[in-house]
Order: structure tokens, then C-alpha cells, then sequence
């Protein structure tokens, strides 16, 4: 089974989520790693997004951001099986 990576800036409106428990209980082969700054200056404060395998996710509200990123692991997981 693969690894999928999801990272996501502690500065971001995704943080109000608690990414890490609900993504690595319900996909045990998902990683998610909280950074300081992933570099895309002032993308985190226009709207939530998170990286999934080096891919840009984005969505107007936390909730919604979660629901593409539970989509794009589906994606990145269906590779491995």
C-alpha cells in the first residue's frame, strides 16, 4: 500500500480542523505533517489548503477544503491498488 503525504501550514484556516486525527483514522496510510510555512507566501491567508503529495488543494471553507482533500487521497491511493 502507498503513503500519501498531506502537509499543511500552521498559519492556514485549515488548522481550525484537526487534520491529523480525522485523515489518520480514516486512512491509515495518509501522513499528515504541520509546517511552519510551506513557502506559497500569503497563499494561506486568501483561503484553506493542504498539499496532498505535492499538490495544491484548496477550498473556500475548512469543511469543504477537507472534503476535496479526502477526494485527492482516494485519487493518490487507488495508484497503489
Amino acid at each position: 500500500m502507498g503513503i500519501v503525504v498531506v502537509e499543511i501550514c500552521d498559519g492556514n484556516a485549515i488548522t481550525t480542523l484537526n487534520l491529523e486525527e480525522i485523515l489518520e483514522k480514516e486512512f491509515p496510510e495518509v501522513a499528515v505533517l504541520t509546517s511552519d510555512c510551506l513557502s506559497f507566501c500569503g497563499l494561506c491567508r486568501v483561503k484553506p489548503y493542504a498539499l496532498v503529495n505535492n499538490r495544491r488543494i484548496f477550498g473556500k471553507t475548512p469543511e469543504e477544503c477537507l472534503d476535496k482533500i479526502r477526494a485527492a487521497i482516494k485519487e493518490e491511493l487507488a495508484i497503489y491498488q
